[in-house]
């Protein structure tokens, strides 16, 4: 049994009771409300180990309660995991831009949203990899010392920016990033990169990294991820 504290805040009563019941289920200990000012009052009573947010809510909506959590320097490190209509693509990217962690869309499978939580809770105890760190995954290593990548031992040829988009990602397999986060990671002072030109780097990627091009992954209307 886990034991973490998971604060889930929905305003519809029956994904309320079926996230609260899975949670429940899994030893997590969970406190639900139903508002935007409920969640912001109960952090400030104790801070949970991670928040399910959904995004349309009466009154301080969802993106409003992640960006002040994330402005608090007090509740800015909580875990933020959105629950989304499908329809909400561009609601999806400020949450993350935002600091949200992940997301889910509607409807959805308690399984998938278990995961999910599990990963990010994962994540948040785990320490991340470093700058200098070497990363073996699967037949792809990258050697952030010497600019190095190999492919199932052979060496891949990438361009600078090619190289800081793929070493950003796979140091946070399974996060989700939008081109403007991705922008910021890659920017160097050889090249200036833009949200339109991401996408031909990823493209370019994927044609090199060859048997390994399907470890970056899209999601369709907000971005890509290195497969976890």
């Amino acid at each position: 049994m886990s034991g973490e504290w998971i604060l889930v805040v929905d305003d519809e009563e029956d994904i309320l009771e079926l996230v609260t019941y899975n949670l429940d289920q899994e030893g997590y200990k969970v406190i639900s409300v139903t508002s935007g000012e409920e969640a912001l009052k109960q952090t400030r009573t104790r801070v949970p180990d991670l928040i399910i947010l959904d995004l349309m809510l009466p009154g301080v909506d969802g993106l409003d309660v992640c960006r002040q959590l994330k402005n608090d320097s007090r509740t800015a490190h909580i875990p933020i995991v959105m629950l989304t209509a499908k329809g909400e693509e561009s609601d999806i990217v400020i949450g993350l831009e935002l600091g949200a962690d992940d997301y889910i869309t509607k409807p959805f499978s308690p399984k998938v949203l278990l995961a999910r939580v599990k990963a990010v809770l994962r994540r948040k105890k785990g320490e991340p990899i470093g700058e200098t760190d070497v990363i073996k995954i699967g037949d792809l290593m990258i050697h952030p010392g010497r600019y190095e990548v190999m492919v199932k031992g052979k060496h891949v040829k990438l361009t600078s920016t090619e190289f800081r988009i793929l070493h950003f990602m796979a140091r946070r397999p399974g996060w989700v990033f939008t081109r403007y986060q991705i922008v910021d990671a890659a920017r160097g002072e050889d090249v200036a990169v833009t949200d339109r030109s991401v996408d031909f780097h990823i493209t370019s990627l994927r044609r090199k990294l060859g048997p390994c091009s399907d470890y970056i992954e899209t999601v369709w209307g907000v971005g890509y991820r290195f497969k976890e």
